[in-house]
């Protein structure tokens, strides 16, 4: 091999030196991410110079890869290469500069990652599942469901299609974000607008605590629940997830609560700057009074509700519904032939448990 003769005679007695006591001179590892200083271009390699260590080379595959790289650089010149081969055949190390590129920039994002502060990316495209922002040169990814209450989509849940129209009207924008994952062996890099407004309330919520009752506006709904911002400190949202919506069972919390709607809302827990709040515990529990109205032996009239495959809910009143189970007909498809999805039927009360907001049913025949 063809080597260059950029080092000094005593620059490299000194290496030999050095190499002859193993105690002074630095290790290299495989993966290493070392400043090196460019010494000349030798036919078809690179060589530069790696103080305290000898000589560096990027050849082959490499050299081709780093080829846009090299042309802005001067012999002279300090860049940034990673280790590949520590030491070949002729006591050289083999280096990239495209991988120590690529290192040193995930680097730099898992250093934003542990300082956990807001970062402004530019959105660059959309699909179904979200947005795709750049970020140090990089793709990141913001799913849909990290988005804030502002620019997640409304009333687009289950339907892909609008979904993605809806996103795609966010390319080019600037959203502030946070990163919530990083894989550079996958280059997969996932970041949150969601985790930002959080991180922003925590502070605004130093002065609440759990089981305080607040005032708020439904400033979003989602097939899980609706997003409540505190009337006095906007800044600060919380969800109401569908099971704290109302005591009865619903379908959609569209059910209960539409965007704008001024409610009350209990604090159920403040944790991570993450609030969840209820608005059924404000509500009359119709369970704690329903063994007034429904007794074992009962012959009661009820509206199907819901057929699932461990039986029917019944309405039974509006707040109160009762199971009739998948028992009682032997089989699923037997259920779905014997009751209809909101028709009326007789049906009497097997066994009332209000502890557990139960109550059971059989089909009167």
């Amino acid at each position: 091999m063809q080597t260059p003769l950029g080092i000094k005679t005593e620059e490299r007695m000194e290496l030999q030196i050095l190499k002859a006591d193993p105690g002074l001179m630095p290790i290299l590892k495989t993966g290493d991410l070392i400043q090196v200083k460019l010494l000349e271009r030798v036919g078809k390699a690179v060589y530069f110079e790696i103080p305290k260590i000898g000589m560096g080379v990027i050849q082959g595959v490499e050299l081709a890869n780093a080829r846009d790289v090299l042309k802005k650089l001067n012999v002279g010149e300090e860049i940034a290469a990673k280790v590949v081969v520590p030491e070949n055949d002729e006591g050289i190390v083999e280096l990239s500069l495209t991988e120590a590129g690529r290192q040193k920039v995930w680097q730099e994002i898992k250093d934003l990652k542990e300082k956990d502060e807001a970062i402004k990316v530019k959105i660059v495209d959309s699909n179904a599942g979200g947005l795709i922002a750049e970020l140090n040169g990089l793709q990141a990814f913001l799913p849909g469901s990290q988005l804030s209450n502002e620019h997640y989509p409304q009333g687009t849940e289950g339907d892909r299609q609008k979904m993605a129209e809806e996103l795609k009207k966010l390319v080019g924008e600037e959203l502030s974000v946070k990163i919530i994952s990083i894989n550079p062996r996958t280059n997969k890099l996932i970041i949150s607008e969601r985790e930002t407004a959080i991180t922003s309330s925590k502070n605004l919520l130093q002065k609440y605590k759990a089981h305080d009752v607040i005032s708020g506006i439904i400033s979003g709904v989602a097939n899980f629940g609706a997003f409540i911002k505190f009337a006095d400190d906007p800044g600060i949202e919380g969800l109401i997830h569908i099971s704290e919506l109302d005591h009865r069972i619903i379908d959609n919390p569209k059910e209960i609560v539409k965007v704008g709607d001024l409610v009350q809302a209990k604090i159920v827990e403040i944790k991570d700057g993450r609030v969840t709040l209820s608005l059924k515990a404000l509500k009359h529990d119709p369970w704690e009074d329903v063994s007034e109205k429904f007794k074992a032996g009962m012959t009661v009239k009820g509206v199907v509700y819901k057929l699932t495959p461990f039986g029917a809910f019944i309405r039974l009143s509006e707040d109160i519904v009762g199971l009739i189970h998948v028992s009682e007909f032997g089989s699923i498809e037997e259920l779905k032939k014997g009751l209809e999805k909101d028709s009326e039927y007789e049906f009497i009360i097997d066994s009332v448990k209000p502890e557990d907001k139960r109550i059971v049913l059989k089909l009167k025949t």
